[in-house]
């Protein structure tokens, strides 16, 4: 079963940021949740950059979807990453790249 990401996220900005749900960028964006990689985007724009002990322990608790992951490995090989500066980028592990790619055959 797919989390209802519109319904998390507007329960999440009606209690602690009500003033950003009048934003129509925000408000555009939030019907627009269907991958993890919109997710991701949706909630550094409402968050900001985790501080990096917290966006480390989270890390761990991350999934993405079949979609998702090409859409990364994708943006690997369009801007000729290796898999240390694309798990920079996304702050995932370069071994879980590795094994994406493995899996997927890119």
């Amino acid at each position: 079963m797919i989390p209802d990401y519109k319904q998390i996220y507007t329960d999440i900005l009606k209690e602690k940021f009500p003033e950003k749900l009048i934003d129509i960028s925000i408000k555009n964006k939030l019907e627009r949740l269907h991958s993890a990689i919109d997710v991701l985007k949706f909630n550094q724009l409402i968050f900001g950059e985790p501080e990096y002990a917290v966006g480390f322990k989270s890390q761990r608790l991350r999934s993405y979807d079949e979609e998702s992951i090409l859409e990364i490995l994708r943006y690997q090989k369009k801007n000729g990453l290796s898999n240390f500066q694309l798990g920079c980028h996304f702050k995932i592990s370069r071994n879980t790249i590795a094994k994406w790619k493995t899996v997927f055959k890119i």
